[in-house]
This record gives structure tokens, sequence and C-alpha cells, in this order.
């Protein structure tokens, strides 16, 4: 489970086992999960998450969208 961020608390990851989905970030704080598709940045799944938290991490995989597709793409040997 290689963790690319941590940033105000959030951890930043993938699973190693699912290569074969599409780019996404897993995202955990306090007991709360979110997953993001890298490449429209669309919600796929949020379990405990308030909406204000929710806009706060799309904006951070906003920010870091290039270094997680470009962790993603090199962990699993995937060209973009």
């Amino acid at each position: 489970m290689p963790k690319i961020l941590d940033i105000n608390g959030f951890k930043f990851y993938f699973f190693s086992h699912e290569p074969n989905e599409p780019a996404h970030i897993h995202v955990d704080k306090a007991g709360n999960t979110a997953k993001f598709w890298l490449n429209s940045i669309d919600l796929a799944r949020n379990i405990g998450f308030t909406a204000k938290e929710l806009k706060e991490i799309r904006l951070l995989v906003e920010t870091h969208q290039e270094k997680l597709t470009e962790a993603w793409h090199g962990y699993f040997g995937t060209k973009r």
C-alpha cells in the first residue's frame, strides 16, 4: 500500500492490488475514507467525509494531480 502524500492529516495512497482499475487515489483521515479518480478528479466513493472535507480533498488532488498520477503509473508500470 504505497503512501504518496500526507497533507493536513489526509493520507493519500493506493492499493498494490488494483492495477486493472483506472488511475485513482484513496484518501483516509480519522476513520473516514474516500476514493478519487485521477484523470477526471471525480469522487468514486466516500465513507464519512463531510462535503467541506471532500472539497478540501478535491483541491488537494487537483493541486497534486501530476505527482499522484506519476506515482500510479510509475508503480504499476503503465503509461498515461
